[in-house]
């Protein structure tokens, strides 16, 4: 039963995994709120003179980086598990 995910990514089929969905949602959660304009296509509230529609952008700047961040993070740590988990199985050296 637990040779199943391997099993299936041997096949060539993808395998989803809650680690491969949170990395999707951080990659696609910027794309959502830029584009829902009407969310945001507001002047109030203001901050330091600056409209909502602009530093609300600029916010999501540096929300995109750090979720891209986490998201190739979590990239890196889930192939590197992968890569550990196959050779183990393989009988490879641990």
């Amino acid at each position: 039963m637990s040779d199943a995910p391997e099993v299936a990514e041997q096949a060539g089929r993808p395998v989803v995994t809650p680690v491969r969905v949170v990395i999707g949602l951080c990659l696609v959660a910027p794309f959502v709120a830029m584009l829902w304009v009407s969310s945001y296509s507001k002047i109030d509230p203001t901050f330091i003179g600056i409209p909502f529609f602009y530093w609300y952008q600029m916010l999501w700047v540096i929300i995109s980086t750090g979720l891209t961040m986490i998201a190739y993070k979590l990239w890196q740590r889930d192939q590197r598990g992968r890569k550990t988990s196959a050779s183990a199985s393989a009988g490879g050296p641990r």
